[in-house]
Parts: structure tokens; C-alpha cells; sequence
């Protein structure tokens, strides 16, 4: 499978995960509580400036950030149609940081220690009753796993319509993605069961 993760020693990648973590999620507070374009035209220039502290090549750096800025770019353009132009830019730069951020975060981190920093900090919770904090934390690593793959595969399947002269259609694409998407997931299902990962307290 591949991974967000990018190996490196810069200095986002010697900041601890939790730190991270709790770093990411006062971020995302702070952007949804200010409306002010300045504070957040600022916001979105330093996630740029620690995203490039990742030290990716500038082209692949943008390559993993093009689905995701496919879809603010929508959200962008339905709010400009709707609203000023002032308060459409509002969403696209909360939502360029924390895009930015967040990619920062989850190319220097390792899935590993995503899971065990989330299993951790969901930890208190099982006082609840609610929730397992191991599942959490699986949950998370298996989303963070199969993200970069469901996007390759799609690339893939996209290619091989185009090197066969094939019309480029949704339904064409969209049902052998999920077909063997699915089929991943009932075998990592399989594998997880087998090792017997989510039988808590047996």
C-alpha cells in the first residue's frame, strides 16, 4: 500500500505526533472562530510556509494536494455564486490551511504513530462505555492507509481508459474502484479477525 508519509529530518518531523495533533486541532479552532481576511490570508501563507518545511519537490508536493483542492475549489466557486465575493473567500482560506496543515501533518508522521497517539489520547473515553480507543485508533490508520491508494487507483484506472481509447465516464470508473476497494477491505477485514485485533478482552 502507499503512504501520506515522506521520510525526512526536518523540523516537522522531529516535532512529537501529539504535539501535532493538538497543534492541528487549536489550528482548526482558531480558523472557523475569526472571520477576518487579513488573520486568515496569514493563516494560510505560514501552513504554506510549514507544508514546504516538509521538503517535497514543489511538483509533488501540489500532486497530493490536487483532489482535495478539486473540491475547496468547488466549495469556492458555489460560494461566490451565492455570496460576496468577500465572504466567499473566507471559506477558501480557512479551508486552504487547514488543507495545507493537515498535509504537513500527515507527511511527517508515520501511520504507526498516528495510531498510537490517537489510541492514546481516545484512551479516556473507554470510561465512557461509548467507544474502544484501540478501534479509534485502527480506524484512523486504515483511513490514512487506503486514502493514497483509493487516489492511485483510481489514476490507474483512469490511465488505462485512456490507453485503450475508451470514453472517460463516471459509472465507468467509479464501479471497478469500488469493486476492488471493497475487495481490499473484506481482506484487510479478514486479516485484522485473524489476528484477533478486535476481540477486546477475550
Amino acid at each position: 500500500m502507499q503512504s501520506l508519509y515522506v521520510e525526512g529530518n526536518s523540523v516537522m518531523h522531529r516535532i512529537s505526533p501529539r504535539l501535532k495533533l493538538l497543534s492541528l486541532a487549536a489550528f482548526s479552532i482558531a480558523l472557523f472562530v475569526t472571520g477576518n481576511l487579513v488573520l486568515l490570508s496569514i493563516a494560510a501563507l505560514l501552513a504554506a510556509i510549514v507544508y514546504r518545511m516538509v521538503g517535497l519537490p514543489l511538483r509533488d508536493g501540489l500532486r497530493r494536494l490536487r483532489p482535495i483542492s478539486l473540491t475547496i475549489a468547488v466549495v469556492a466557486l458555489f460560494n461566490l455564486i451565492f455570496h460576496p465575493w468577500q465572504e466567499a473567500l473566507v471559506p477558501l482560506l480557512r479551508l486552504t490551511a487547514l488543507m495545507l496543515f493537515a498535509a504537513t501533518l500527515t507527511a511527517t508522521t508515520s501511520i504507526t504513530a498516528f495510531i498510537d497517539e490517537v489510541t492514546a489520547l481516545a484512551r479516556p473515553l473507554e470510561r465512557t462505555g461509548w467507544v474502544q480507543a484501540d478501534d479509534i485508533g485502527l480506524a484512523l490508520g486504515l483511513v490514512l492507509r487506503f486514502v493514497p491508494e483509493i487516489v492511485g487507483r483510481y489514476q490507474a484506472i483512469r490511465e488505462a481508459h485512456i490507453a485503450r481509447g475508451l470514453k472517460i465516464r463516471p459509472t465507468t470508473l467509479l464501479a471497478p474502484l469500488i469493486i476492488l476497494t471493497l475487495k481490499d477491505a473484506d481482506n484487510i477485514a479478514a486479516a485484522i479477525d485473524a489476528r484477533g485485533i478486535r476481540r477486546h478482552g477475550s
